[in-house]
């Protein structure tokens, strides 16, 4: 579902180069985005008889080599938005279909895409981040819960106070509905998160992932068609030499988001969001941070037993209860052992 807005917002265009849509009580401006092979225009548009701007998306058949899941992403779409109501998500204001092309309406928010050439310094982009989560955190709130399925650069707005706004909800889901098996890789390389390239199900953990890849892309000033760039061998993000001047603490945050199985990602996003929310993006590494980054991710039983040992040396009591440092709480999350609840009773989280 990807326009091209590689040259972001146009300059008006003559009218006569769109669409009349007077009778259907709306007035284009100009030309916001295209996909022409995909049959995708996006439009702003006046609403006639008043101050208000809204976007009209084409879908038209005449362009594309449309089929039925074409029809099927727009009355999801519909479907969807009607059922939404967050100041972060354009609302849905009409829809209406022309001879070979339907048209869906929506409030037309002044903040261009991060699909656009842009820079954001570190803390910028944990502002975003934290933006986008409060959306996603709203979606998963829905009964059942909804994915959006397409979170990248492309299909988040973001305006001058860094409020992001989430579009683009064609191929959204409701959590648990089936899912055809034409549409298993209906996402975008590189953002798709492994399960939903292999067909198994998606979780409130996958949204994460596909927001994990958009925040490293943002970080390292990589496009979106050159995110598999940051991807190594083993079909892992390796960015962390682009990016020295991040905390450790953020890092290891992201490669959780980016976790290749769903299970040791963050359970959803409320946990991304409370566990991002103290933490410093830019930062020196620690001692702790110092030795944790010559170790590599081994079983818990090992992770557990080092922590113990140090513990004991910085606090001179055995570990009685699941209350451990500051320390001890920065390596286990370092070395991917937070998965466990270091505030309740030790049990393990399992994302499921």
């Amino acid at each position: 579902m990807e326009l091209d807005m590689h040259n972001g917002y146009k300059g008006v265009i003559p009218l006569n180069h769109h669409p009349d849509f007077s009778e259907q009580g709306y007035q284009v401006i100009s030309e916001l985005g295209c996909n022409r092979e995909g049959g995708r225009i996006t439009y702003l548009a006046n609403v006639l008889d008043s101050n208000e701007q809204v976007v009209i998306k084409e879908f038209c058949f005449a362009r594309a080599s449309a089929d039925l899941s074409g029809v099927k992403a727009y009355e999801r779409e519909i479907e969807i938005l009607k059922q939404l109501n967050h100041s972060r998500i354009p609302r849905y204001v009409d829809s209406f279909e022309m001879p070979g092309a339907f048209y869906l309406v929506q409030e037309y928010k002044n903040a261009p895409s991060l699909g656009l050439t842009r820079s954001f310094y570190p803390e910028e982009i944990k502002q975003i981040a934290l933006s986008i989560l409060e959306i996603l955190v709203y979606l998963q709130k829905q009964v059942p819960s909804i994915i959006h399925r397409d979170i990248k650069p492309e299909n988040i707005l973001v305006d001058e106070e860094l409020n992001a706004y989430l579009v683009d909800f064609g191929l959204a889901r409701i959590q648990g509905a089936k899912i055809a098996l034409s549409s298993f890789v209906a996402g975008t390389p590189g953002f798709m998160p492994p399960e939903e390239q292999f067909g198994h199900s998606l979780t409130e953990a996958s949204d994460l992932y596909s927001l994990g890849a958009t925040l490293i892309c943002l970080l390292t000033n990589t496009r979106s068609v050159e995110i598999g760039k940051l991807i190594d061998d083993n079909y892992r993000f390796n960015f962390q030499k682009l990016v020295p001047q991040i905390s450790p603490r953020f890092r290891w945050w992201l490669m959780r988001m980016v976790e290749r199985n769903r299970k040791h990602r963050y359970a959803n996003a409320a946990v991304a969001l409370k566990a991002l929310g103290p933490i410093e993006v830019v930062g020196t590494a620690t001692g702790i941070d110092t030795l944790v980054s010559t170790i590599k991710p081994r079983k818990r039983a090992t992770v557990l037993g080092l922590a113990t040992v140090i513990t004991l040396a910085t606090v001179g009591t055995t570990l009685m209860s699941c209350q451990p440092s500051d320390a001890v709480r920065q390596l286990l999350e370092a070395t991917e052992c937070t998965s466990f609840d270091l505030k309740a009773s030790c049990q393990e989280k399992t994302g499921e």
